[in-house]
């Protein structure tokens, strides 16, 4: 169900055309500053969230005061069986409040971490990441991309980790490579509709990814720092300023590119 709108014309008081992303998991973290920057850079929103559905509406709150159109849906982006009717709950807000049948950008942010040893690590574990963060991105993004304009973008996030390693994390990483391989597939499929595809692949970033331990550990923050060529560990906007730069309509001749925001971790 749809929870915390605020509706607006499909055109602005200039007349402007209404451009909508569709983010996932923008409760929190990367999601939710890759939607206020969009938000602040006149993008509408239809986010999503899988719980904690007051920070979703205090970011569909902060979009609206930024003068946006905003949306908070549930979504398990893990749960495939949900996807047909959250497709259809997505055509008919763009009917009802944009007055259109399309969306413009779609940016697959959703994912959590389970870190195992290799060694020690479980099926329940592999097929938890296996959901989450490639085959829920997959079949989400085929059931949405009918609803995507021509000419629209695509970004999918992808890890740091599928360049360096960090202990215990071999299975999140090991998805996050598929997501990439897949993200050129769909630069090649959807080309002649002039959709891109591109990821973005994060580094180190204080958020409560893993427990919060580089957001919280000041230890561990200053050890990763020291890996980064620009010295410090990355923050949320980083990521949302990169997610936004390529939805611009500045990039529309990169497609099928790993983008790597690390502050040049591990160079």
């Amino acid at each position: 169900m749809s929870t915390h709108t605020n509706t607006h014309k499909d055109t602005d008081t200039q007349g402007t055309f209404r451009r909508i992303a569709i983010v996932t998991g923008a409760n929190r973290g990367l999601g939710r500053s890759t939607a206020l920057r969009l938000a602040d850079e006149g993008i509408d929103l239809i986010l999503t969230y899988r719980s904690h559905e007051d920070e979703a509406a205090a970011v569909v709150a902060e979009a609206t005061a930024a003068g946006r159109t905003a949306h908070a849906l549930r979504l398990d982006t893990a749960d495939t069986a949900a996807f047909a009717d959250f497709a259809d709950e997505v055509r008919r807000l763009l009917k009802e409040s944009w007055g259109r049948e399309d969306f413009d950008f779609l940016v697959n942010n959703a994912g959590s971490a389970v870190t195992e040893p290799f060694l020690q690590a479980t099926e329940e574990g592999f097929d938890t990441m296996l959901g989450v963060h490639f085959k829920g991105v997959y079949f989400l993004t085929q059931k949405l991309v009918p609803l995507l304009a021509d000419g629209g973008r695509i970004v999918n996030l992808s890890t740091g980790l599928t360049r360096f390693t960090s202990d215990g994390l071999s299975a999140y990483a090991s998805m996050k490579g598929a997501v990439e391989v897949f993200t050129r597939y769909l630069a090649k499929e959807l080309g002649p509709r002039g959709i891109t595809a591109n990821t973005v692949a994060p580094g180190p970033i204080g958020t409560d990814f893993a427990g919060g331990f580089m957001r919280d550990d000041e230890g561990v923050r200053a050890a990763l720092a020291a890996q980064a060529a620009l010295g410090r560990v990355g923050e949320p906007d980083d990521i949302g300023g990169t997610i936004a730069a390529l939805l611009s309509g500045r990039t529309g001749w990169v497609t099928g590119q790993r983008i790597e925001a690390s502050g040049g971790t591990f160079l």
